[in-house]
């Protein structure tokens, strides 16, 4: 079980790193559009429309990035006090139970967010354009299943931290193996 599970786990880290990277320049792209906002608006008394609009595209990305890298190292709400208070073997069974739980509720996400792209190719953004008129074309409307696919990239990234968390309790139920920590929290705690 272990040769499957460390490539595994290797390939996880450095896809959710470059994920991490991608969400911190949106994060980044986001705050100077909204500082860009704040001057027309206050500095110039003239609101623009796109910048909301690009904003909120750039925060949509960053959640799908980071949404992973928070699941894989335990960031969401958990009561972890019962599974505690259990013994070792116990507490991986519900543990397992509850992964097996959260791996159909994902999958059941992904494929709503799948139709929530679908119908996004129906409508143009109100505001953003792809600039092709910077270079003698017509501008064109962004599609607004661009921004829809941030939540189906996420939940995609979350399916696989999910199968690697299974089969890390797997291995740690019929083993005397221990994961302890995650990966990249080794990693970022020695650096």
């Amino acid at each position: 079980m272990h040769v499957i599970i460390s490539p595994l786990e290797l390939v996880i880290t450095y896809g959710l790193r470059l994920g991490r990277w991608i969400a911190t320049g949106a994060i980044a792209v986001m705050v100077i559009v909204i500082l860009i906002q704040v001057f027309f608006r206050y500095v110039l008394n003239n609101a623009q429309a796109w910048p909301d609009e690009a904003a909120r595209f750039c925060m949509l990305w960053m959640t799908g990035f980071m949404a992973p890298s928070a699941y894989r190292w335990g960031g969401f709400v958990s009561i972890d006090m019962f599974r505690d208070m259990l013994g070792r073997r116990a507490g991986l069974i519900l543990n397992l139970v509850i992964l097996v739980i959260s791996f159909g509720v994902l999958m059941i996400a992904m494929q709503l967010g799948l139709k929530h792209i679908n119908s996004g190719w129906l409508f143009n953004s109100s505001s953003l354009k792809v600039p092709l008129n910077l270079i003698g074309g017509d501008p064109i409307r962004l599609k607004l299943a661009w921004m829809y696919m941030s939540v189906y990239v996420g939940f995609i990234g979350m399916i696989i931290v999910n199968v690697e968390m299974i089969l890390k309790n797997l291995h740690m139920l019929f083993s005397d193996v221990d994961y302890g920590d995650v990966p990249d929290q080794r990693v970022m705690s020695a650096e």
